[in-house]
């Protein structure tokens, strides 16, 4: 029980101290976090019982989504699907210090172009485990486009680019079955947020300053540790797409923080080139996939390191992954 509560201390959506009002209404990211409280506890702080445990994406964002070329032939249950591959480290491929990569990012930021966008566009791919079924994956894509009036639209899909025009999986229904590729899982549209704390408001473009946003995105009031940092950069691409010069500051502060180990070129699951960097955390390897040109963020992988055969996971699985795009 100890365990559950401290739990719910972390995930309170507005917790008193927090910079929004106690008795106003949630805001869109209060919402999500608290569904995701509700619905997607980690296997860990949850009792051995036999329920599906949902693996939540980072902060921000955080989706759940696919699991494709599965048809159904007849069954009244899901075939039996393996965790994804983790994406694999060019082996002839040289790995580019974080500081280089910063400096070649702040050179891409001389001309501020792209510019920074409020909104959001990223596929997600997640594992829901169970103790008494296999994992499967699940994969969305979310697209969240901000108005003039400051009201916004969400809109997520169920589909898989690796496998285009193949039925997805999805367990909008609390239990997993095929739809079509580009089923329309849900779409919102918010009225103009009240909230103009971290991260709805802009990032800032200086290293201490956007040090200070990410920690309040946390909801921390003390420097926040790797991992964290890496939650916080999650949630901060859940609202904003970074302009060029937002893309140089963060890589610029992740250069500056320990634990994040350059691994060399990997191909993301959309096709496109990047440098990786590995943080291990207690049973888990998170994988930074960055623009080897522009330091922007492209991905975030999780994978585990040890095997839970109560839910049927192995060192090396797929946790969750997200990519991001313009």
């Amino acid at each position: 029980m100890a365990d559950e509560l401290e739990l719910l201390r972390q995930a309170n959506p507005v917790p008193v101290d927090g910079p929004h009002f106690g008795d106003g209404p949630l805001d869109h990211d209060a919402e999500r976090h608290l569904d995701r409280l509700l619905h997607k506890r980690t296997a860990a702080a949850v009792p051995r019982r036999r329920t599906r445990v949902a693996w939540g994406l980072a902060a921000t964002g955080v989706v759940a989504a696919l699991v494709s070329a599965l048809l159904f032939t007849g069954q009244t249950t899901a075939p039996a699907v393996a965790a994804p591959r983790p994406l694999i480290v060019q082996a002839d491929s040289s790995p580019v210090p974080l500081k280089q990569l910063a400096e070649r990012a702040e050179l891409a930021a001389a001309d501020d172009s792209p510019a920074l966008r409020k909104g959001t566009h990223v596929q997600a791919w997640s594992l829901a485990m169970s103790d008494k079924k296999p994992p499967i994956t699940l994969p969305i894509e979310t697209i969240v486009r901000w108005n003039a009036d400051d009201s916004h639209t969400e809109i997520v899909v169920a589909t898989d680019p690796r496998h285009p025009g193949r039925p997805v999986l999805t367990d909008e229904d609390g239990e997993p079955r095929p739809v079509e590729d580009g089923h329309v899982l849900s779409r919102q549209t918010y009225p103009r947020s009240w909230s103009d704390a971290p991260p709805q408001s802009p990032p800032p473009t200086d290293v201490a300053g956007l040090r200070a946003y990410l920690q309040e995105v946390a909801y921390s009031k003390t420097a926040l540790t790797t991992g964290e940092l890496l939650d916080a950069v999650a949630s901060l691409l859940g609202t904003w797409t970074l302009g060029a010069r937002e893309s140089a500051t963060l890589a610029q502060l992740l250069a500056d923080t320990e634990g994040l180990k350059p691994l060399g070129q990997v191909t993301d699951r959309l096709g496109r080139r990047g440098q990786a960097y590995a943080l291990d955390r207690t049973g888990t390897r998170e994988m930074l996939i960055m623009d080897p040109a522009t330091g922007a963020v492209l991905g975030l992988e999780t994978t585990f390191t040890k095997a839970d055969p109560e839910y049927g996971v192995k060192a090396g699985d797929v946790m969750s992954y997200s990519a991001w795009m313009r």
